[in-house]
């Protein structure tokens, strides 16, 4: 019987989206910061847009959108009032609106 150890670094790759996580962290253990979490949102929303797109009638995925989108619109005006500095290039990486 042969067991796989899931958990093993040597069986685990970096996926594309832990990657690109990257360039939002403000420091190398930075996981809960305003603009990691927009953009762990904005993935995530993203995700959930294309879901809907087949599923119109998912009507709880479709609230559980709008809670995510209220959340992350929070943390973008927090940012713009508190470092509009990092606000500005986190709208422009992300491609969002103002």
């Amino acid at each position: 019987m042969r067991l796989f150890a899931y958990n093993s670094p040597s069986l685990m790759a970096e996926s594309t989206e832990t990657l690109s996580l990257k360039e939002f962290q403000l420091h190398d253990e930075d996981t809960g910061s305003a603009d990691v979490q927009v953009a762990l949102l904005t993935r995530r929303i993203e995700h959930l847009t294309e879901h809907l797109k087949s599923n119109a009638k998912d009507h709880s995925s479709r609230r559980g959108l709008l809670k995510m989108v209220a959340q992350r619109r929070s943390l973008l005006d927090y940012l713009n009032r508190s470092q509009a500095d990092r606000y500005k290039k986190l709208i422009d990486k992300l491609n969002l609106r103002k």
